[in-house]
């Protein structure tokens, strides 16, 4: 390849790059540019990058403050678009702080609750509905659904390809191992693995961790950083009046 021609390669690729880059900053959605989503409200901060997942029911949607929603997140209320009125409260209701991994799913019917500064990782599943199997002669998929509310406990973490199953309920800081299925009551400050997830570390007051942890502590922050040089969103500004 010729000199000429590897440049106008590489000034190609740059183009491209740029022009992608443009695309995402235009398509992404934020409370001040929220496209032709109507959510019922999305905090200050919170941005939905571009490209989106499926997204609908958004009325009965609440994002709150400095959320990162990744790309190709599906957030929907109900199992297909319909003029469908779910009441006056929110059913999908994510806090402040919240990062959801790409390819990620929040499917509702019954209420979903996500608390504060929950992390979940790529490809996450969380739903209050499910498919029901009790009659033996009728197709699966044409059976009518079950439903349970959910809750995510604050300062929770959901690893890569985990589901949260409806009807269960975790406590604050909890851990969920990649690939788990979680369902039930999981207790604050708890570790699951598995599928079905079980409960493999604990930390209580009076013990600690139980099992004892088997790696060393993380390097703690330096000393003199202050905090909004560790924000997530580095450089923003509250407006007045947020």
């Amino acid at each position: 390849m010729s000199g000429a021609a590897a440049w106008r390669r590489r000034a190609t690729t740059r183009l491209v790059h740029r022009a992608w880059r443009r695309v995402q900053n235009a398509g992404a959605v934020t409370a001040e540019r929220p496209g032709l989503l109507s959510f019922g409200r999305i905090g200050w901060g919170t941005r939905l990058a571009f490209p989106q997942g499926t997204v609908f029911g958004e009325p009965w949607i609440h994002l709150g403050a400095c959320c990162i929603i990744g790309e190709q997140v599906t957030l929907t209320v109900g199992l297909a678009p319909a003029d469908l009125d779910y009441g006056p409260d929110p059913v999908i209701r994510i806090g402040d702080g919240v990062v959801i991994g790409r390819d990620s799913h929040v499917v509702a019917m019954a209420p979903i609750t996500i608390g504060d500064k929950v992390y979940c990782g790529p490809n996450v599943y969380v739903t209050s509905t499910n498919h029901s199997y009790q009659d033996p002669d009728q197709a699966i998929g044409e059976q009518w659904p079950s439903s349970a509310p959910v809750e995510i406990g604050s300062g929770s973490w959901l690893g890569v390809d985990s589901v949260v199953l409806p009807g269960a309920r975790l406590g604050r800081n909890v851990v969920v191992a990649a690939g788990s299925v979680v369902r039930g009551e999981v207790p604050d400050h708890a570790v699951v693995a598995g599928a079905p997830a079980r409960i493999v570390r604990r930390w209580a007051a009076d013990t600690g961790w139980q099992p004892p942890l088997r790696t060393p502590a993380p390097t703690p922050d330096p000393a003199g950083v202050p905090p909004e040089q560790r924000l997530d969103l580095p450089g923003l500004e509250t407006p007045a009046g947020a």
